[in-house]
């Protein structure tokens, strides 16, 4: 039976109220920040049974310290300056995936999700990190995406096939090209239709209707739609219902 989970890039309503509403998140907090297992714990305890979590991977792993984003880690990124990021297979990187594991574990979380800034590119050196990377981390029944931006739908294929990874796509900007062997797609919607106002976007009826469409092509078992724009609850509600009468 093919099932579609529809929830948000983080809490945009109090937790209690979220957890009443959907039943799935896109942790965000656990990107920018190395999260206290107790605060994991706490998410477990307030959500039901059936509720599933997936994480946004720590910037750590994703991200070199240069980056904008590593002021809110609350960590000296001066001193990991050129050890972190692009999936570089070091001690630093390596010790930031084991923190990310012993949380995803707590969580039973169902997908943890890689986001690649724009910089990293199609090369070599790229691919030779990533395999080294791959090869070494403990990946367990967790389902591991990645959303590769600025790469086109071949070299998303290429990578995603060869580690075995969902392709994580805005579907309003490309098509998935990977589900994993388990057959799961994994959309985040980043309000780009039609590509203008980014996060400010409100999605319409129309839009949905496209959604849907896309999600039907897909040979799919399981899957996610996690919105990511400003409107996120809202539109997420109304997918929600838009789903559970066209699919």
């Amino acid at each position: 039976m093919k099932e579609i989970f529809v929830g948000c890039c983080g809490f945009c309503e109090s937790q209690k109220n979220y957890f009443k509403d959907f039943k799935t998140i896109e942790i965000q907090k656990t990107f920018y920040q190395l999260i206290d297992e107790k605060l994991a714990k706490k998410w477990k305890e307030k959500a039901s049974k059936e509720f599933i979590f997936n994480l946004k991977v720590f910037q750590g792993i994703s991200h070199p310290a240069e980056m904008p984003t590593w002021r809110r880690s609350n960590l000296d990124f001066e001193k990991l300056k050129g050890k972190v990021g692009f999936l570089k297979p070091t001690k630093e990187v390596f010790e930031f995936w084991k923190k990310m594991i012993k949380v995803a574990k707590i969580l039973e979380a169902k997908v943890l999700v890689i986001q690649m800034p724009k910089k990293f590119e199609n090369n070599q050196e790229n691919w030779e990190n990533a395999e080294k990377f791959f090869e070494k981390i403990e990946r367990r029944d967790f389902l591991i995406g990645i959303e590769l931006r600025g790469w086109n739908d071949k070299e998303r294929k290429k990578f995603c096939k060869k580690f075995e990874l969902i392709d994580i796509v805005d579907p309003f900007a490309n098509r998935a090209q990977h589900l994993t062997k388990k057959k799961v797609f994994y959309f985040r919607l980043h309000g780009s239709p039609p590509g203008k106002k980014m996060y400010s976007y409100k999605y319409t009826k129309k839009d949905f209707e496209f959604l849907i469409k896309e999600i039907k092509s897909l040979k799919f078992k399981e899957g996610f739609v996690m919105f990511n724009n400003i409107f996120m609850k809202d539109d997420a509600k109304e997918f929600l219902k838009f789903s559970k009468k066209n699919l």
